[in-house]
Parts: C-alpha cells; sequence; structure tokens
C-alpha cells in the first residue's frame, strides 16, 4: 500500500503543473489543510476538498489569503470580537506533507484518505500575527545583522580563512529532541515503584518490548517516508517493566520513550516537530496506548523535555561551510560562540516566558530530574574534553573530529514549548550577544574570561552580581541559596515567569528589534499565558487536588495503632483543613485563590500557588510515610 502513496512536496513542486499532476495520480489525497500556529502553539486545522484547492489554486500559489472568522486562533487583544477575521496565507518555501488517515479507506484505490497539511502564515489586518512569521522575520534579523557586523568590522573573521565577500549565505540549523510517555490508558502504576526504577536507572535505554517496540519501530519507519531522516529512538530516564498478561501481551506500560531526528531549518524545525507528534501520537494510538506530551505527567519522576539545537555557519561562494561557533585558537568558541551564548544567558528572562509558559512546565523544572533550574552553562573542563554536564541550562556540543557538529543546546523546552518562538527568541538573544562581541572587538580568550566570572566580578556585557558558567552539578555542589546566589533565582509560577516582560525591560527591547517581537504580541502572548494560567488552576488544578486530598483518608484502627500512625495523621488532616475547609472564622486556601482569580489579583494568585503546592507536597510525603507504618493495609 505505502509503495503508491506520496509523502512529501517539496517546495520545488509548489507549482500548478506539478501539484495538478500529483493530485491527479493520487486520487486518494481527498482534502487539503491550512496549518498555522498561534501565538501560544495551537495549530489551524480545516478540510479543504481538493476539488475547491484545484479551482483556486492561483489564490492559495499566489499569496492570496483564505479568510476565516479567527474561531480556531487564540489571539487576545487582537482578533478580538469585533474585529477576528484572520486570513491564512500558504508557505510556498517549506515542505507539505500528506497527512493519511489509515482508518479512512478511499473505496476507488483501497489506499488511506490524505490530506495536504500546508503550513501557512496567519495575518490580522493585513499584519502577520502567527509563531511561524515571527520565526521567519528572526531568521531574517539574524542573517542580516550578521553579514552587517561582518561588514563593519571585516577583522572578526580573522582566523576564520574566508572573508565577508567568500559569503554566499548565512546558514542557521536547529534539530529538537523529543521526550514523551506511553501507557495503557485507565492502568496507572503505583508512584513509589515508578520513583524507585528511575532512582536504579533500571529503564534508561533498556530494550523495549511488545506493543512499545512495535509502535516505536513504526513511528521511526514512517518518519523515513516522510524523509525526516530520524537518527535515534530510546527509552529515556523514567518507566517500569510491564506486566505480562497470561495470552503474552502486556499490561500496566508505562515508560518514557526519546525520538531524535535530523537538523534543519529552524522554520523547518518546527513544522517537522508538529509532524513528529502527530506519527508518534497515532502509531501508539494504534497500538493500544496513549502518548502525553505533557512536561510533567506523573508527579515524583522523570518530566518529558525537549532539548533545542541551534547551529549557525557561513556557507561560501565555493561551497564549501564553515561553522561560525566553531573556535580559531585554542579555545571551547570562536567570538561569534561566545557571543551567541553570552547572549541567551544575559537574555533568558525575558526568554523564558516563551518557553516555559505552563503550568505542567514549572511541575518539571525541579531539582533533581535532570531539569534546568537555573541560567547557567557548561563548556567543558578542557578544550579537549566536552561537557557532559546535564544539569545546565545551555550547553556546547562538541565534536573535535567535526567542527560542523559545534552547537548549543537549550534544555529548558519541553513538548508543548512552542518552538517556533523559542528558537525566534535563542536567535534574537544571541545576536544581541554576539553584536556585543564584535563591535567591541573582544578576543576568544577575553569572551571566555567574561563568560566565566566570578559573582561581582566586573563585567562590560554579563551582569556584574552573577556567575553564568559551571563545569560541576548545579544541584548538588551548590546550597539553594549559593544557586540563587550566584546563577540567579528563577521563577516557579507562570505569573513570575511573565512579569519579566516587565521588569527587565531592557532585555525585552532586545527581541524587539526590527520589530519582530513587536509590543502587540508581547501583549496578547502575555494575555494569552495568563489566562490559559488561572483557567488551568481554577477548573483543572485545584479540582484534582481536590479529588487527592479527599482520597487521603484515614486508614489506621485507633485500638491498634502507634503514636507515630496518629501524628502522621494529625498533621496531614490539619493539612487538608487548611487547603480546603472554610469556616466562619477562616478560609481555605482553595477558596482565597478563587477570590484571586476572579479579582485578578495575579500576584496573590502566584503566591498561594507555590504555598498550595508546598502544602500538597508535604501532605504526599506524609502519607507515604503513614501508610508504610500501617500493618493492616
Amino acid at each position: 500500500m505505502s509503495k503508491n502513496l506520496v509523502y512529501v512536496i517539496e517546495k520545488e513542486k509548489h507549482n500548478e503543473k506539478d501539484l495538478t499532476e500529483i493530485l491527479k495520480e493520487h486520487s486518494e489525497i481527498k482534502f487539503v489543510s491550512l496549518s498555522g500556529v498561534d501565538l501560544i502553539g495551537h495549530e489551524t486545522e480545516e478540510k479543504i476538498p481538493v476539488r475547491i484547492f484545484l479551482e483556486d489554486l492561483d489564490t492559495f500559489l499566489n499569496g492570496i489569503a483564505v479568510q476565516t472568522d479567527g474561531s480556531s486562533v487564540y489571539l487576545p487583544t487582537i482578533a478580538s470580537l469585533d474585529n477576528a477575521k484572520i486570513d491564512l496565507k500558504a508557505d510556498l518555501n517549506c515542505n507539505w506533507f500528506i497527512d493519511y488517515n489509515y482508518e479512512n479507506i478511499d473505496e476507488d484505490t483501497n489506499l488511506p484518505v490524505g490530506t495536504i497539511k500546508i503550513p501557512s502564515f496567519l495575518y490580522h489586518d493585513g499584519v502577520a500575527v502567527d509563531s511561524r512569521h515571527i520565526l521567519l522575520n528572526a531568521v531574517k534579523f539574524f542573517k542580516e545583522n550578521t553579514l552587517k557586523l561582518i561588514d563593519e568590522k571585516p577583522e572578526c573573521l580573522n582566523g576564520f580563512g574566508f572573508t565577508k565577500d567568500d559569503i554566499a549565505e548565512i546558514r542557521i540549523t536547529a534539530a529538537t529532541e523529543l521526550e514523551f510517555w506511553v501507557m495503557t490508558p485507565n492502568d496507572m502504576r503505583d508512584i513509589e515503584e515508578l520513583s524507585t526504577s528511575q532512582e536504579l536507572h533500571e529503564q534508561y535505554w533498556a530494550k523495549t518490548r511488545g506493543a512499545v517496540r512495535t509502535a516505536l519501530e513504526q513511528s521511526l519507519q514512517m518518519m523515513e517516508k516522510y524523509g525526516l531522516n530520524p537518527e535515534m529512538g530510546h527509552k529515556e530516564a523514567g518507566g517500569i517493566k510491564a506486566r505480562l498478561q497470561s495470552d503474552g501481551s502486556l499490561s500496566g506500560i508505562m515508560e518514557q520513550l526519546e525520538i531524535d531526528w535530523k537538523y534543519s531549518t529552524a522554520l523547518q524545525c518546527g513544522d517537522n516537530e508538529l509532524l513528529v507528534k502527530r506519527i508518534i501520537k497515532e502509531t501508539f494510538r494504534k497500538n493500544g496506548m496513549d502518548v502525553t506530551f505533557l512536561a510533567k505527567p506523573i508527579p515524583g519522576v522523570a518530566g518529558s523535555g525537549e532539548h533545542v539545537h541551534l547551529g549557525v555557519a557561513a556557507k561560501l561562494k565555493s561551497g564549501k561551510m564553515v561553522n561560525l561557533f566553531y573556535p580559531t585558537t585554542d579555545s571551547y568558541l570562536s567570538n561569534f560562540g561566545y557571543g551567541a551564548i553570552m547572549g541567551v544567558l544575559n537574555n533568558y528572562e525575558v526568554m523564558n516566558p516563551f518557553i516555559t509558559s505552563s503550568n505542567e512546565a514549572f511541575k518539571r523544572l525541579k531539582k533533581g530530574f535532570e531539569a534546568p533550574i537555573c541560567i547557567v552553562t557548561s563548556l567543558g573542563r578542557s578544550t579537549k574534553q566536552p561537557s557532559r554536564n546535564r544539569t545546565i541550562l545551555v550547553g556546547l556540543i562538541r565534536d573535535e573530529n567535526n567542527p560542523l557538529a559545534t552547537r548549543f543546546e537549550l534544555r529548558s523546552p519541553n513538548p508543548h514549548t512552542n518552538t517556533f518562538l523559542c528558537i525566534a527568541t535563542m536567535l534574537m538573544s544571541m545576536n544581541d550577544g554576539i553584536e556585543y562581541a564584535i563591535k567591541n572587538n573582544r578576543s576568544e580568550a577575553e569572551l571566555l574570561n567574561e563568560l566565566s566570572k566570578e559573582p561581582f566580578e566586573d563585567a562590560m556585557y554579563l551582569q556584574k552580581d552573577r556567575a553564568y558558567r559551571s563545569e560541576v552539578d548545579v544541584f548538588d555542589d551548590f546550597t539553594d541559596e549559593e544557586r540563587d546566589k550566584y546563577f540567579g533565582k528563577v521563577p516557579s509560577t507562570v505569573y513570575e515567569n511573565i512579569s519579566a516582560f516587565e521588569e527587565y525591560k531592557e532585555k525585552t527591547a532586545v527581541l524587539k528589534k526590527g520589530d519582530v517581537i513587536s509590543d502587540k504580541i508581547i501583549t496578547s502572548f502575555t494575555v494569552a499565558a495568563i489566562n490559559k494560567w488561572v483557567t488551568e488552576i481554577e477548573h483543572r488544578i485545584i479540582p484534582d487536588l481536590f479529588k487527592e486530598i479527599k482520597n487521603t483518608k484515614a486508614l489506621h484502627d485507633p485500638s491498634n495503632s502507634s503514636d507515630l500512625d496518629i501524628s502522621n495523621w494529625m498533621k496531614i488532616r490539619d493539612l487538608r483543613i487548611d487547603l480546603v475547609k472554610d469556616s466562619y472564622s477562616k478560609k481555605s486556601l482553595f477558596k482565597a485563590i478563587k477570590e484571586a482569580i476572579a479579582s485578578e489579583d495575579y500576584q496573590t494568585v502566584s503566591d498561594l500557588q507555590k504555598k498550595i503546592y508546598s502544602m500538597m507536597d508535604e501532605i504526599r510525603n506524609l502519607y507515604a510515610e503513614y501508610k508504610r507504618n500501617l500493618l493492616d493495609i
């Protein structure tokens, strides 16, 4: 069957002749869908019959917009009720994918019905307002500004072996690593069992079995068909061994997996990721398993990250590629490379709202789970020893035998991070640091010294009171107080994070250069993030916590229990009352946070959320200790 299917329509074929021919030969392709991505990562989805697409082919190919009422996208303060019309314009300069429905077989061809997914841009009142276009503008700004800097300071290329006149173009490459959890539906396993397995590293890179192995292999095979060049699929840190049923099948599946694929251009990287998620979801579902891309679906065990890799090279007119981050002396990085990583570190406070934008994301960023909790990098303990530090925010990836492999890995994103906005903010921040390094004629040695500075040591670009580099474990080798002092105190709620736009206005201005991320976009994103934050708290988090608290019941027999059993239960009871029980004289924390949401007192909401989470952690720990000490349950 698959031999008769077409999976990709490359940009070279986005013309009337080729498209008409493809659709004539593949009558199983019945629909076209314009796919735009709003500011919080929602992807538009609709079904336009191929007949209409062919009749209006000029409209699609000549940049004429297809109109919608805006109900399928979330752009608060932009697409308002009195002006909600959104125009979708097809992107002709990227791959179009065919999304096949293997549960709907075309009667004439006996092939699955296909839909052409066309990545698109969203316009409101003639202005692009979508995530893909923001990244497109960021890429354009970065490339143009890099060439401008080289033109102004040609000596910055000394040691690279070429000049400005040799450059054909600046190339940006990007890739993501996708982690996710798979499980059999409605079959939860014991959290303590999961936590113990993770602590013992029992599942990390272990062999996949049964339906998980089948679905993983099928996912990788499907990615090959789409030309995504998968590089690896394996078990991650989380998970436990499934139960073997009498018929040989497995139940109680709960495993964490990771899939990696080849790098591409920045915009294509984001499009590819959306496709990979769709492939994984559908493939595992067909094999009887649920997939979740939540950042922290299971408390107390590993969350799921989506590390983003970014590199920059100069393509010369000779065809040769030169990595602009690779050092020209015996150093870790070039002046471009040091500037880029310093730009990310110095401006991360205003990048972070676009990367960690949900309640779920903050659950993942906790000490002890290999997720970054502070703004710090690692370069390696020597230039001959590449870094393997997994506790930092952004790391340097190097291969002495392959200069083109030198790149940065941002470890804070999760599978629900808007990758388009993540890469856009990385590029704008990198540009800021590179501009500092080049305009001030800073050498590789001088930039390394600044990046390696101690707290309160003077610096030209980085903040004086901070440190930015660590070659040791930032979880275990620093106390909480030292970590906050050296690397800055990190936000722990969506509101604390989003407040960075106002708190660090000079850094926010970095993102707005070239009007890449406008005030209108930042306002809309802020409103969307805050609305999502409080809605989740009020209608999902609080009800779920209430159910958890109600299920935390007394289990001991008063006539046959120890003083420790009674003491533990009394502590738990007092915490439960403080959280959920109202009286004439005292308001519960659950009621207080709902009232704060209603009055839009977001600072109080943020403070109460942290307090509630802390008390819930205390309840869970106490209840686990309480149950372990009972003999009759």
